[in-house]
C-alpha cells in the first residue's frame, strides 16, 4: 500500500473550501431526482424559484438576485423560454432592458418547485433551526469574501 494512501486525512480534507465544494456538489445531486421530472436543472430551479417571487424582472436584476453573471443567466433564461416556462420581452420604458416573466406553464410549477426545498431538508435530516443557522453562517462567509 502506498504511504500517501494509508495516511489518515490529507491537507485537502482539512480545507474549508473542500468541505464547501463537497457540500455544494452533494446539494445539487440531491436536487436532481426532484428536478428532472420538472425538466429543470439545478441553476434553472434557482431562477424559477426566484421568478415565482419577483417576476416580471429584468435579466440583469434576476442574475444579481441569484448570483449569476450575464453570460450565465442569459442562456439559462433562453433555455427556460424554449421550454415555454418564461417569456422575455423588451421593457417598453427602457428598450435596453429585457424583462423575464413566467408563463402560465411556469406558474403552474409553483407548488412542485417550492416543495423541493422541504424534500431536501428532510433528506438531510435538518430542522428548520439547523437550516436557518447553516444559511446564516454561509451568508456571512459569502458576504465576508472579497474578490
Amino acid at each position: 500500500m502506498n504511504d500517501h494512501v494509508s495516511k489518515s486525512r490529507g491537507e485537502v480534507d482539512k480545507q474549508l473550501a473542500f468541505a464547501l465544494y463537497g457540500a455544494a456538489s452533494r446539494m445539487a445531486r440531491m436536487h436532481k431526482p426532484h428536478l428532472e421530472p420538472l425538466g429543470l436543472t439545478f441553476p434553472q430551479y434557482l431562477v424559477m424559484l426566484e421568478l415565482l417571487d419577483v417576476a416580471p424582472v429584468s435579466v440583469g436584476e434576476l442574475g444579481g438576485r441569484v448570483g449569476m453573471d450575464t453570460g450565465t443567466i442569459t442562456p439559462l433564461v433562453k433555455r427556460l423560454q424554449a421550454s415555454s416556462l418564461v417569456t422575455r420581452t423588451r421593457d417598453t420604458v427602457d428598450e435596453r432592458r429585457v424583462l423575464v416573466d413566467l408563463t402560465p406553464e411556469g406558474r403552474a410549477l409553483d407548488v412542485e418547485i417550492r416543495g423541493v426545498a422541504g424534500k431536501i431538508t428532510s433528506a438531510c435530516k435538518l430542522t428548520d433551526d439547523n437550516v436557518d443557522e447553516l444559511r446564516r453562517s454561509l451568508e456571512n462567509l459569502a458576504g465576508g469574501v472579497s474578490g
